[in-house]
Protein backbone atom coordinates (compact mmCIF):
# COMPACT_ATOMS: atom_id res chain seq x y z
CA UNK A 1 0.00 0.00 0.00
CA UNK A 2 1.41 3.46 -1.20
CA UNK A 3 0.88 6.56 0.95
CA UNK A 4 1.67 10.42 0.86
CA UNK A 5 1.27 13.07 2.96
CA UNK A 6 2.79 15.52 5.21
CA UNK A 7 4.69 14.46 8.41
CA UNK A 8 3.18 15.00 12.05
CA UNK A 9 6.45 15.11 13.96
CA UNK A 10 5.95 13.83 17.62
CA UNK A 11 8.32 12.93 20.67
CA UNK A 12 8.39 10.12 22.96
CA UNK A 13 6.09 8.07 24.88
CA UNK A 14 3.26 9.84 22.82
CA UNK A 15 0.33 8.42 25.59
CA UNK A 16 -2.99 7.96 24.80
CA UNK A 17 -5.00 9.69 27.28
CA UNK A 18 -3.43 13.03 25.38
CA UNK A 19 -4.16 11.95 21.99
CA UNK A 20 -8.13 11.94 23.33
CA UNK A 21 -8.96 13.49 26.84
CA UNK A 22 -11.22 11.20 29.09
CA UNK A 23 -14.31 13.46 28.37
CA UNK A 24 -14.65 12.37 25.27
CA UNK A 25 -14.27 8.65 25.80
CA UNK A 26 -18.04 8.58 25.54
CA UNK A 27 -18.51 9.68 21.92
CA UNK A 28 -18.85 6.93 19.40
CA UNK A 29 -18.80 8.84 15.82
CA UNK A 30 -15.38 8.49 14.61
CA UNK A 31 -15.67 12.02 13.11
CA UNK A 32 -16.70 13.33 16.59
CA UNK A 33 -13.48 11.98 18.41
CA UNK A 34 -11.10 13.04 15.46
CA UNK A 35 -12.33 17.06 16.26
CA UNK A 36 -10.27 16.42 19.97
CA UNK A 37 -7.23 14.52 19.09
CA UNK A 38 -4.61 16.53 20.75
CA UNK A 39 -6.79 18.79 21.99
CA UNK A 40 -5.14 19.62 25.40
CA UNK A 41 -1.82 19.61 24.39
CA UNK A 42 -1.88 21.17 20.90
CA UNK A 43 -4.75 22.78 20.51
CA UNK A 44 -4.08 23.37 16.18
CA UNK A 45 -3.33 20.07 15.82
CA UNK A 46 -6.62 19.13 14.41
CA UNK A 47 -6.81 22.39 11.47
CA UNK A 48 -3.09 21.34 10.87
CA UNK A 49 -3.59 17.42 9.25
CA UNK A 50 -5.14 16.80 5.74
CA UNK A 51 -6.13 13.62 4.91
CA UNK A 52 -2.94 11.34 3.80
CA UNK A 53 -0.62 12.79 6.10
CA UNK A 54 1.59 11.14 8.70
CA UNK A 55 2.70 10.60 11.87
CA UNK A 56 6.67 10.22 12.86
CA UNK A 57 6.88 9.92 16.24
CA UNK A 58 9.72 8.32 18.66
CA UNK A 59 9.95 5.28 20.91
CA UNK A 60 6.86 4.13 22.78
CA UNK A 61 3.87 6.00 20.58
CA UNK A 62 0.48 4.90 22.28
CA UNK A 63 1.70 4.55 26.16
CA UNK A 64 -0.80 5.32 28.75
CA UNK A 65 -4.24 3.55 28.91
CA UNK A 66 -5.73 1.08 26.25
CA UNK A 67 -8.12 3.52 24.43
CA UNK A 68 -9.47 2.46 21.41
CA UNK A 69 -10.55 5.98 20.65
CA UNK A 70 -7.07 7.02 20.18
CA UNK A 71 -6.28 5.00 16.38
CA UNK A 72 -10.03 5.07 15.86
CA UNK A 73 -9.90 9.28 16.00
CA UNK A 74 -6.37 9.48 14.37
CA UNK A 75 -7.31 7.40 11.55
CA UNK A 76 -10.53 9.25 11.24
CA UNK A 77 -8.92 12.49 11.07
CA UNK A 78 -7.21 11.07 8.06
CA UNK A 79 -3.83 10.52 9.59
CA UNK A 80 -2.73 7.27 6.95
CA UNK A 81 0.30 6.12 9.16
CA UNK A 82 2.07 5.74 11.76
CA UNK A 83 5.54 5.40 11.97
CA UNK A 84 7.97 5.49 15.08
CA UNK A 85 10.53 3.93 16.68
CA UNK A 86 8.56 1.82 18.65
CA UNK A 87 5.21 1.35 20.10
CA UNK A 88 3.01 -0.31 22.88
CA UNK A 89 2.26 -3.30 22.58
CA UNK A 90 -1.71 -2.50 23.21
CA UNK A 91 -1.82 0.56 20.36
CA UNK A 92 -0.10 -1.55 17.99
CA UNK A 93 -2.52 -4.30 18.14
CA UNK A 94 -5.28 -2.00 18.21
CA UNK A 95 -4.72 0.20 15.01
CA UNK A 96 -3.58 -3.04 13.19
CA UNK A 97 -7.28 -4.08 14.68
CA UNK A 98 -8.91 -0.78 13.21
CA UNK A 99 -6.98 -0.48 10.05
CA UNK A 100 -4.56 1.98 10.36
CA UNK A 101 -1.49 0.87 8.81
CA UNK A 102 1.61 1.61 11.87
CA UNK A 103 5.50 1.17 10.60
CA UNK A 104 8.51 0.72 12.77
CA UNK A 105 11.95 2.66 12.18
CA UNK A 106 13.96 4.33 14.43
CA UNK A 107 15.83 5.53 11.75
CA UNK A 108 13.15 7.70 10.20
CA UNK A 109 12.17 9.08 13.72
CA UNK A 110 15.26 10.55 14.05
CA UNK A 111 15.13 11.86 10.42
CA UNK A 112 11.95 13.27 9.66
CA UNK A 113 10.89 17.06 10.31
CA UNK A 114 7.81 18.57 10.73
CA UNK A 115 5.98 19.16 7.33
CA UNK A 116 8.05 17.02 5.43
CA UNK A 117 6.53 15.26 2.09
CA UNK A 118 6.37 12.10 2.87
CA UNK A 119 6.28 8.40 0.64
CA UNK A 120 5.43 5.09 2.64
CA UNK A 121 5.02 1.73 1.02
CA UNK A 122 3.77 -0.78 3.94
CA UNK A 123 4.20 -4.15 1.78
CA UNK A 124 8.31 -3.28 1.46
CA UNK A 125 8.55 -0.56 4.18
CA UNK A 126 10.20 2.03 1.85
CA UNK A 127 10.12 5.70 3.47
CA UNK A 128 10.77 8.48 1.68
CA UNK A 129 11.38 11.86 3.35
CA UNK A 130 11.57 14.69 0.41
CA UNK A 131 12.89 12.37 -1.67
CA UNK A 132 15.51 10.75 0.64
CA UNK A 133 15.41 6.85 1.13
CA UNK A 134 15.17 5.27 4.41
CA UNK A 135 13.68 1.68 5.71
CA UNK A 136 11.03 0.57 8.05
CA UNK A 137 10.19 -2.81 8.86
CA UNK A 138 7.67 -3.87 6.20
CA UNK A 139 4.05 -4.99 7.78
CA UNK A 140 3.61 -8.91 7.72
CA UNK A 141 1.50 -10.25 4.85
CA UNK A 142 -0.80 -11.36 6.91
CA UNK A 143 -1.01 -8.01 9.14
CA UNK A 144 -0.82 -6.22 5.60
CA UNK A 145 -4.13 -7.92 4.77
CA UNK A 146 -5.66 -7.17 7.57
CA UNK A 147 -4.88 -3.16 7.41
CA UNK A 148 -6.09 -3.48 3.22
CA UNK A 149 -9.24 -5.09 4.25
CA UNK A 150 -9.96 -2.00 6.60
CA UNK A 151 -9.40 -4.02 10.07
CA UNK A 152 -10.21 -7.22 11.78
CA UNK A 153 -13.75 -6.58 10.99
CA UNK A 154 -13.08 -6.49 6.93
CA UNK A 155 -11.16 -9.62 7.38
CA UNK A 156 -13.79 -11.30 9.60
CA UNK A 157 -16.57 -10.66 7.07
CA UNK A 158 -14.47 -11.76 4.25
CA UNK A 159 -13.31 -14.78 5.74
CA UNK A 160 -17.82 -15.52 6.58
CA UNK A 161 -18.28 -14.90 3.36
CA UNK A 162 -15.66 -17.18 1.84
CA UNK A 163 -17.10 -19.79 4.30
CA UNK A 164 -20.49 -19.71 3.34
CA UNK A 165 -19.29 -19.26 -0.58
CA UNK A 166 -17.59 -22.89 0.19
CA UNK A 167 -20.47 -24.10 2.13
CA UNK A 168 -18.28 -24.11 5.77
CA UNK A 169 -20.64 -22.25 7.30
Amino acid sequence: MMLSGKVHKLGDSIDTDVMVPGRYLSLLDPADIAKHIFEEVDPGFVGRVRPGDVIVAGRNFGAGSGREQAPFGLKALGISCIIAASFSRTFYRMAIDLGLPILISPEVAAAARDGQTIEVDTRSGTVRLDGAGYQAEPLPAFIQEIIDLGGVTGWVKREVAQRRAAGEA
